[in-house]
């Protein structure tokens, strides 16, 4: 009986540990931080990107852990595209201006 107890208390505690360190699917990613996402759009709503040279610059200003970050997220949405991605055209722009 006890090693049935333990058996589920394991069961239980690895699907809550799994479900935690599975952060990405509940919006925590880089894309979604609003702090490292807007130097790339004019506006505040965060729907137009700048312009090639601007993007570079922005580019250029983050961190290369943020880079990092951002592209991983980015290639995290290509894998795993549904209509719910949000970050299509700035992904591209990522890959196309901020290297692959």
């Amino acid at each position: 009986m006890n090693i049935k107890i333990i058996c589920l208390g394991a069961m239980a505690l690895s699907m809550a540990a799994g479900s935690a360190f599975a952060g990405g699917s509940t919006g925590t990613s880089a894309l979604d931080d609003p702090a490292k996402m807007q130097p790339f759009y004019t506006d505040s709503s965060m729907k137009t990107l700048r312009g090639n040279d601007d993007f570079v610059k922005a580019w250029k200003a983050l961190t290369p852990g943020d880079q990092a970050s951002i592209k991983t997220a980015c290639a995290d949405e290509a894998k795993n595209a549904t209509p719910a991605n949000s970050h299509p055209e700035f992904c591209s722009s990522v890959k196309l201006n901020g290297g692959s």
